[in-house]
């Protein structure tokens, strides 16, 4: 795991004393490894660069499911240990580039073919992939939407796993806010 923290003081002189007491105890503890704090502003916006070029990393590997995923914060290493298990059960070449927001259970899971692959077996695979996921999502309380909502594309699997009253209630909600049919037709549940 790496982690990124970005915090703020007014007194940066106590703010710096404060994590570095807290990073401490965390070594003396074996909860981390290692540890870097930024010198600079410019160091600072370094290491946000390679937060903010995750995604474009994801290239290297040509081809990637991604999936927008939230758990609770607890229980993110078991969900990720499961979900990698359960996905390597339909794709044994998967790979994985997992990254998020982890103080508030975001994750962007994204499964890539390992390098040197068959890439066209992740397509392949790709319906039998995103249901382990999401599978692996509610077994461990989260939600199939994080950030970036349902729409389309998610639509039939929270049909799928939510009970079958919660989506005749935002059937309802939608058709009592929407009698026409006009805003984001076909998104979320469909009428």
């Amino acid at each position: 795991w790496r982690v990124l923290m970005d915090i703020s003081q007014t007194d940066g002189a106590y703010a710096r004393s404060l994590l570095e007491n807290a990073l401490e105890a965390a070594m003396e503890e074996g909860l981390i490894q290692d540890a870097v704090i930024a010198e600079s502003e410019t160091q600072a916006k370094a290491f946000w660069h390679i937060r903010e070029t995750i995604p474009l990393s994801k290239r290297a590997y040509g081809a990637a499911l991604n999936q927008d995923i939230s758990v609770p914060v607890s229980r993110i290493p078991a969900f990720i240990e499961a979900c990698n298990a359960a996905v390597r059960g339909v794709l044994p070449t998967a790979d994985f580039v997992i990254f998020g927001h982890v103080g508030d259970g975001n994750l962007h899971y994204s499964v890539v073919e390992a390098a040197g692959a068959d890439a066209p077996l992740l397509k392949a695979k790709e319906a039998a992939i995103t249901r382990v996921i999401f599978d692996t999502v509610m077994a461990y309380g989260g939600s199939i939407s994080a950030e970036h909502g349902v729409g389309r594309l998610k639509r039939d699997e929270l049909a799928r796993l939510r009970p079958p009253a919660a989506t005749d209630t935002m059937r309802a909600i939608k058709r009592a806010l929407d009698p026409q049919g006009i805003m984001n037709p076909g998104r979320v549940v469909t009428v």
